[in-house]
């Protein structure tokens, strides 16, 4: 690839790109030292959720991107584009609209078999507990990943990630959960990182132990929980990059997963939770005091917990999909997170018994018209927000300079279209740390 030098800038230069925020890209330009740049994306619109923009997608029409070495160099109006961009690489994006890549950053993409009958016996009039509560649900799961070798897992999971990368996504987060013991909890969490390097994308992985009751601690659930945090948690701290946990009244209690989040933080682990899907237990509020990345679900959080929330960080994650698939009433209160400014991110997840779904731009239109996001709300929540729920917000999420290079390009006219056309895949193309996909 060719590569193209720029010369040392003016006094009067270096003021303007300051001015521009090129700080990376010229940072070795203002001591005179040579500038790399290896690529650019040119005839492209801009989408790049900055997070002070009044329009919501942070827009530049008749923008371009620069890279270097899989970094964000340069971004802008194509008309400022510096000089030093000839020599590199170029790539004409035909009048398309270029975003950051995509974030799922809610899934349990990673399991073996199907519950295809649930669906079946929710529809006849079973709720969700009273599946859970016969043997169904997660632990139906559990048998079929125990059973499942590491390989036939990752045979399983691979087209559920291909169908999520073929809609922009580059970044996705997979949880364990569905094994329940060390041995299995360990296989899925290689599986996971398996499929990053077999699928040619950025894989962040959560132990999700405390997900569910297995049947030989049926009665003991304190006992599990030592299990977890004594045995689970330190076997799986080089594999996992955080913790969660499931608490509810059909999973496990706040003080039980206060212990899970005390044992994670002990082993300088961030935390998640599942939290407020099905009652108000304080999940929101609990995980805001562990200051966890992010509290899942919460169609039951109090006023209180968003408080919390909005205090510590911690990112609100909806997940539209198990809302639709479950036939929920209960809606998130948007409202709520609005007013306390909780950062909001969409997800699919992703899993086989609550939200067997692939498509996170279907995502996007449920949260527009199930919870009356708007589209940049919800294009912010798989690009910034979801970035910031897997605590990457200084990795990806935006087109900024130093991020990394992932893009999503769209054969749209404006981005809001991302939310309009369900069933739809406008995607025509990925980078991955600059270099394009195929």
């Amino acid at each position: 690839m060719t590569k193209q030098y720029c010369k040392p800038p003016s006094r009067r230069e270096i003021a303007s790109l300051r001015a521009r925020n090129d700080k990376l890209f010229y940072g070795s330009c203002m001591g005179y030292r040579n500038v790399i740049m290896d690529a650019v994306w040119l005839n492209v619109h801009l989408a790049t959720m900055d997070q002070t923009a009044t329009d919501g997608y942070g827009a530049i029409r008749d923008g371009a991107v620069a890279t270097r070495d899989g970094r964000i160099a340069w971004v802008g109006r194509r008309a400022d584009l510096p000089s030093g961009w000839r020599g590199a690489a170029m790539h004409d994006g035909g009048g398309a609209w270029l975003t950051p890549g995509l974030i799922d950053c809610h899934t349990h993409l990673v399991y073996a078999g199907n519950r295809a009958n649930e669906f079946e016996r929710r529809l006849n009039g079973a709720t969700y507990e009273e599946i859970a509560r016969s043997g169904g649900g997660i632990l139906s799961s559990v048998l079929a990943t125990r059973a499942a070798s590491e390989d036939e897992l990752v045979r399983q999971s691979a087209p559920r990630l291909r169908r999520l990368m073929a809609e922009g996504v580059t970044t996705v987060e997979i949880k364990s959960g569905y094994g329940l013991d060390t041995a299995t909890e360990l296989k899925m969490l290689r599986a996971a990182r398996r499929l990053a390097d077999e699928c040619g994308v950025t894989v962040k992985t959560t132990l999700l132990g405390a997900h569910a009751l297995p049947s030989e601690y049926a009665g003991r659930s304190d006992d599990y929980i030592t299990l977890v945090c004594d045995e689970m948690l330190p076997a799986a701290a080089g594999l996992a990059d955080a913790v969660d946990a499931f608490c509810e009244g059909i999973g496990f209690t706040p003080a039980q997963t206060e212990r899970v989040f005390a044992a994670a933080r002990r082993l300088g682990m961030r935390v998640k939770l599942h939290a407020d899907q099905l009652s108000d237990l304080g999940g929101g509020a609990l995980a805001a005091r562990h200051g966890a990345l992010s509290a899942d679900h919460l169609e039951y959080a109090s006023d209180t917990s968003l408080c919390a929330m909005a205090v510590a960080g911690t990112v609100a994650v909806l997940l539209p999909g198990a809302f639709y698939f479950l036939r929920e009433t209960r809606l998130p209160p948007i409202a709520g997170l609005r007013q306390h400014n909780v950062p909001m991110a969409i997800a699919t997840d992703c899993n086989p018994g609550t939200s067997p779904c692939t498509s996170l731009l279907l995502m996007l239109n449920m949260a527009c018209t199930l919870f009356r996001l708007t589209p940049a709300e919800a294009l912010a929540g798989v690009t910034r927000n979801a970035a910031r729920a897997l605590g990457m917000q200084n990795e990806a999420g935006r087109l900024a300079v130093g991020l990394r290079a992932d893009f999503a390009l769209w054969e749209i006219s404006e981005p809001g279209e991302l939310a309009y056309a369900f069933g739809a895949n406008p995607c025509i193309g990925r980078v991955v740390a600059g270099e394009p996909i195929r």
